[in-house]
């Protein structure tokens, strides 16, 4: 997501307690109805909002195929992604994708079912290695030509599920760690996604893709990756379900790296229940990925059994005491504390979130050292022609009217310009940013008995601007779970300015069940979930 205003800005600092949107919003109610209106795009598609389980009852009484399924979304996104809306979510569709639909359908008549996903067409990353006919590049047209020899652990775990590869998603280019003044879901390779609510507003990042992709019922579920946000932000923004998972319940082999100590993948949904069984997909301990060792004996992996609707009935919830400055943000979220109470849940005010983002340029500090160590290490064994960061700056700088028509890549070269991993500099980073917020972290959910802590993950999206960059206002609840390397889900809260606002919860490590209850139970309480109307302009 966008990273300068979360970590290099002081200003910013203050996440979660004040609400300046995008000055491209108006100040119209919900109920209000602008001119957009009637640019919205009619959409009665046959798998609008269809859900995993209804696919799977569909393909056993043999209504649909999995061939059929794939089929229809790849309709789909010539009419939604390619042409009408364009929409732009897809970087790249895969050739071998009806190949695999009809092996599951085969498997299926022959009496054998892989899992919950068995024949489920899913969309994933562009920073996510895949061992077929489709390049992993992070949206950058320097690593174009690069088909991986392996897939990542993560891919493994999918084929072996029996889900159906259906494409790649876009993504803010290196996961939107480039520069200060990126634009959330452009890049050079794939150019600019849209959010789906309203086209001319920002899908967030830097999972943009697979956020817009999901909510337009591109596809059932896809999946992201996250180092402070971009899972949790694109499925605010987008009205979605996203989970990143705690740092080591899924592997990271074969994904394009930023930071070690953070990065995660998680999926996106519509429902919590469709996110939990992908989830429960991918999760396993990578010999590869020596972080996944961690995760032993903490955790069962089945995470749909925390799926009760009365999920918030006698929980403790923590939620900043601090107000935000937008009056329909704090109407949002006491609207939520009170379905959270009407559902037995105790709502308990704390302040924590001064001290933890305090440690914002530490994070920052992390992120240039392991992004260095970490994509130099990706690059020298993969099949790109680029072996270093040394290599893709300079490509940039050849290519540069095409890779950087608007925003540069000052951020790239930061990294570059920094030391090895045992440098003093970054220990003492780690020690302040990634140690400290799990110490700060766990000491809140102790002192107050708490099952989780809530928030609004963002505010409403704002406009798109590839020359000036991102222009969020100051609602971020990304932070602490990124830093401390904890779990955090999203669920759709309602709209501002007609626009989606996830509601958050977060926990401490391998807590995953705590808070999926918890966003189940307000998830079947609320229904916020809206499916997008593709309004041209929020403004004529």
């Amino acid at each position: 997501m966008k990273r300068r205003n979360f970590i290099t800005n002081t200003a910013l600092a203050a996440i979660g307690i004040t609400a300046t949107i995008a000055t491209s919003c108006n100040t119209k109610s919900d109920t209000e109805k602008s001119d957009s209106n009637d640019t919205s795009t009619e959409d009665d598609f046959e798998l609008n909002e269809i859900t995993i389980s209804e696919l799977q009852e569909k393909m056993k009484s043999g209504k649909y195929s999995s061939e059929h399924i794939t089929k229809l979304y790849l309709d789909r996104i010539e009419a939604i992604d390619k042409n009408g809306p364009k929409l732009n979510a897809i970087i790249e569709l895969n050739p071998e994708a009806l190949e695999i639909a009809k092996a599951m359908d085969k498997e299926r008549k022959d009496g054998k079912i892989r899992g919950n996903l068995h024949g489920i067409p899913i969309l994933i990353k562009d920073n996510i290695d895949t061992a077929d006919k489709m390049m992993t590049t992070a949206g950058s047209l320097a690593l174009v030509g690069n088909i991986a020899s392996n897939d990542a652990f993560i891919v493994k775990k999918l084929r072996d599920a029996g889900a159906v590869l259906l494409g790649k998603t876009n993504l803010s280019e290196w996961a939107n760690f480039r520069s200060s003044s990126s634009c959330s879901g452009w890049s050079s390779r794939g150019g600019q996604t849209k959010n789906p609510y309203i086209l001319d507003h920002s899908p967030c990042g830097s999972s943009s893709g697979s956020g817009a992709a999901v909510a337009a019922n591109l596809c059932v579920v896809a999946i992201g990756t996250e180092t402070d946000g971009s899972v949790v932000c694109p499925a605010s923004s987008n009205g979605t379900v996203g989970i990143k998972p705690t740092v080591g319940l899924l592997s990271r082999s074969g994904i394009i790296p930023i930071s070690h100590t953070q990065d995660t993948a998680g999926p996106l949904a519509r429902t919590v229940k469709d996110a939990t069984m992908l989830l429960e997909t991918m999760i396993g301990i990578d010999a590869a990925d020596s972080v996944t060792k961690e995760s032993n004996g903490k955790t069962t992996g089945k995470y749909t059994q925390y799926l009760k609707a009365d999920g918030l009935k006698g929980k403790r919830i923590g939620i900043e005491k601090k107000k935000y400055s937008n009056p329909l943000l704090n109407e949002l979220l006491e609207k939520a504390t009170n379905i959270m109470k009407q559902q037995g849940a105790t709502i308990v005010e704390i302040e924590y979130l001064d001290k933890i983002n305090a440690n914002g340029n530490s994070e920052f500090e992390i992120m240039k050292f392991e992004f260095k160590n970490g994509l130099n290490n990706y690059l020298s064994t993969s099949n790109s022609n680029m072996k270093s960061l040394k290599d893709v700056i300079a490509f940039n700088k050849k290519n540069e009217a095409k890779v950087m028509p608007t925003f540069k890549q000052e951020t790239l070269e930061m990294c570059q310009e920094k030391a090895g991993l045992e440098s003093r500099e970054y220990l003492n980073a780690l020690a302040k940013s990634h140690t400290d917020v799990k110490k700060m972290i766990d000491a809140v959910i102790k002192e107050n008995k708490l099952d989780g802590i809530t928030g609004l993950t963002m505010g409403p999206a704002c406009s798109i601007d590839t020359i000036y960059g991102d222009r969020w206002g100051d609602v971020f609840l990304t932070s602490p779970a990124a830093m401390s390397g904890y779990p955090h889900i999203s669920v759709p809260c309602g709209k501002v300015y007609e626009l989606p606002v996830g509601l958050s919860f977060f926990s401490g490590a391998y807590r995953e069940g705590d808070i999926i209850s918890l966003a189940y139970g307000y998830e079947q309480a609320s229904k916020n979930r809206i499916k997008p109307e593709f309004k041209k302009a929020f403004l004529d």
